[in-house]
This record gives C-alpha cells, structure tokens and sequence, in this order.
C-alpha cells in the first residue's frame, strides 16, 4: 500500500482527518470521519449547503484509538509516526485532512499556530496560501514543504503585524479546471472548513481566487480581478526595500545602482522584483525555467544588462547579490562552499534546506561563515500576506497606496532593525528574527 495518510481514508470510505498535536504536553490525538457522500456535488457548496451542513445519513466518526486501529489494520502506523514526528520536531498543532475520493483530491492545511488569530474578531484564525502537488509525489516530501511552509506563515504573520495564525494548504490533484466548479466548490468549502484566508500559490492560477470569490467564498485573496489585484507587486515591493537596506548594512549605502543582481525566477514575484532592481541602475543575471518571460524582460529594458544563464548555473555566478524568487529548498551545505554572493534576500519561501528551525540555524550559520549575509523569507516577504489580509479585512475601501506605504515601513524598518540586533548579539540575521517572535507564538 502507498505510504499516505489518504489510502486509510481511501480503503475505509472515510473523508476528513484530523492529527491533533499539543507541543506543551507532548501529546497527539487523531480523529477520522466519513462526512458526506462519494457523488457530492461540491458545485452546491455555499448554494444548497454550507461548511456546517450535514451531508450524509451514513455518517461515521472515529476517536483516537480507532482511528490508530485503522493505521494498523491498513499496515501505516510506521507512516503515522513520522508524520507525528515532524509535527513534534516543528511544533505543529493541527493536520487537518479533506478527502475527495471521486476526483483523488488530497487536501491538507498544515496549521502551525493559531495562537495570533484568536482574538482578532475575524472569521479566520488563520492566514496562509494553497498550493498544488502533483498527484504522485512522495507524501512525505509533501509534508515537509506544508509544514514548513506553515510554520513560516506562523512568524511571517507576526512580523507583518498582523492577526492571524499561520498555515499552509498542500492539495495532491492533478492540474485544476477552473471551469469545473465541482473541483472549485471542493476546496472552498475544505479551506472554510479549516478556518483560513488563503490565496493562489505554485501551481495554481491566480485566477482561482476569483472563480472561488464569485461562486463560494470570500477567503481567497490575491485575485486578480480582486481590490487589490495579485500579490506578487506587494510582495516584491517589500523584498526591495528590504534588499536595499541590507545593501546600507554591508557597503554603506542603500543605492543599488551598478550592483550586479542574481534572480532566479521571474514569475509573478520576480519579474516584478527584477524591474525594480532594473529601474534603480542594477545589472541582472537571470533565469527562469520559461524562456519567454526572459525574453519579456530584455524587450521590457532594451538599454539595461541583463544577461540570462541556465537554471542550473544561477547559484554559481558571480555577483554581489543573489535573490531567490522561485522554489525552495535551494539553499545546501554543498552548494554554500561555492557561492561567491555577499547578500542573499530574495522572496522565494524556504530558501533553506531544512525541516526544522534547528537545521536552518544551522544552514544560516554556514552562510555567515562563508561571508554572506542572510536573512531568513519570511521575516521580509511579507507584502503578499499584507495585501491579503487589507483584501480580507477591508474589501472594495483596499487601498493599494497606503498598503505599499505599510510595507515599506514595516521591511525598511523590520530588515535594519533585524541585522543590527544580530550583529549587536553575535547571532545570524535567522536567528535573531526567530527570537524576536517567538515569544509571541510559544507561550
């Protein structure tokens, strides 16, 4: 049998799973259920029924022991206990599965912390984007990048000043149909399910968010026909500022005029990230997996140097700053020995290979040894976060003037303050952003 939570659903025509972990305590509950029918129409959401209706006659529900005992009987509690271990090793309070068997759509909010989301007298306690792994990729690998991803939204949410608890949505589906309301019905009712405001990430398109607000729900942000539009402006609009106030840091001035720039990726984020850079005097060394959106770029700036090289050679390269603007997981003990950047900020999430704050302790550690000033994603690539939360929160009054005003206090102001406390303490930049926060989350 496959190694993943989902083939026990699977095999025992079950829906919805809960791992419940209290980090205080040290201790795990599990709960499973089946909650509605195999031919649900998932197009009726929010029309003939809502998140709380009840769905099926056949309902059933299993505690803690009997869900374990359908682990065992379908020969995963090995599987099980790893899963509980990287919610232990992270700190991780809640799994919370939804199973669409018809259509094998598996569907999983990795929630880190609701700790910050409350009291904020919101419907979401939670904030964190939903992104597409494909249908045979190693659950375990899923996982990690979830959690992860998660556990950052947890403290990016902090240092964004916002309200809100962290998350992140992980769905194993093939390419998604936006046409298909059954598929869009689906996770707008499992993301109401887990109380959060989320928004289009890798492999989904934006345009999720407004089939999703059109027809089911309004806890998707980042849509393009949305108040504020997509998030990837915002979200390199902080990076930038954050950039150029790590710049001051290592060579005394903010200007990034004649800096050499290495971005990797330039995508909804990047390439807004690279006109900035663009527009302010920088050189560009680039890529992208796409070869059109480069093409783009150099028509967009006939008289800026931007050279292009593979995907493969952009860790390499020699430059003054690198910014990361694509996958995570980039960044490795190996790769480090041969970097020759002096500043490494980029937006990409989870630059760090690592499953656990610990590990990226220890990766940031290598960097600072290696002469590269580092600060970790989420303390700077907050501008999506923000964008979606003033969507969220203030509807049509959104006002992309004063967001852009907020994020450039809050990255300016957050980034110096952040790299001149860790040199005072003799600490990586990573490391002194963790401390900083953290009081607020573990208490």
């Amino acid at each position: 049998m496959k190694e993943s939570l989902f083939e026990v659903l699977k095999a025992e025509g079950l829906t919805h799973l809960e791992i419940h972990y209290d980090w205080k305590k040290d201790k795990v509950l599990l709960y499973s259920a089946k909650e509605w029918e195999r031919d649900i129409r998932w197009s009726d959401y929010n029309k003939k029924f809502t998140q709380w209706s009840l769905l099926t006659e056949d309902a059933l529900y299993y505690n803690d022991k009997q869900t374990r005992e359908l682990f065992e009987k379908n020969g995963l509690t090995g599987h099980l206990g790893k899963v509980i271990e990287l919610m232990r090793k992270g700190r991780h309070i809640l799994l919370d599965c939804y199973y669409w068997e018809k259509e094998d759509v598996r569907f999983i909010n990795n929630i880190h912390s609701d700790r910050k989301g409350l009291n904020n007298r919101r419907s979401s306690l939670v904030m964190g984007g939903i992104r597409r792994h494909e249908p045979d990729e190693d659950e375990m690998d899923v996982l990690v990048d979830g959690m992860n991803l998660g556990r950052g939204m947890t403290f990016k949410n902090v240092a964004a000043q916002l309200p809100m608890g962290g998350c992140k949505i992980t769905v194993q589906m093939k390419p998604i149909d936006l046409e298909d309301l059954d598929q869009v019905g689906f996770l707008a009712y499992a993301n109401d399910r887990t109380r959060n405001t989320t928004g289009p990430d890798m492999r989904f398109p934006t345009e999720l968010a407004d089939v999703a607000n059109e027809n089911f729900s309004l806890n998707f942000g980042g849509a393009p026909h949305g108040p504020l539009g997509e998030s990837g402006k915002p979200t390199a609009h902080g990076t930038y500022m954050a950039v150029k106030q790590g710049a001051k840091f290592l060579w005394g001035s903010e200007s990034l005029k004649s800096k050499k720039i290495a971005v990797q990726g330039l995508g909804a984020v990047g390439f807004y990230l690279a006109e900035d850079y663009l527009k302010e005097g920088a050189d560009l060394i680039v890529c992208d997996m796409d070869e059109n959106a480069i093409r783009v770029l150099k028509e967009a700036h006939p008289e800026s140097s931007i050279e292009s090289v593979d995907p493969n050679e952009i860790y390499f390269v020699e430059a003054d700053i690198f910014s990361p603007c694509a996958i995570g997981g980039i960044i490795t003990k190996e790769r480090i020995t041969q970097m020759k950047f002096k500043l490494i900020m980029g937006p990409a999430n989870n630059q760090l290979r690592a499953s656990s704050q610990e590990e990226e302790y220890e990766l940031a550690r290598e960097l600072d040894k290696a002469g590269i000033l580092f600060q970790v994603a989420w303390w700077h690539n907050v501008g999506g976060v923000m964008s979606g939360y003033e969507e969220y929160s203030k509807r049509e009054k959104a006002s992309m003037e004063e967001l852009l005003s907020r994020i450039k206090m809050i990255c300016t102001e957050g980034t110096k303050r952040n790299l001149h406390g860790a040199k005072e303490r003799g600490i990586t930049p990573t490391e002194m952003a963790y401390k900083t926060v953290e009081d607020e989350i573990y208490c």
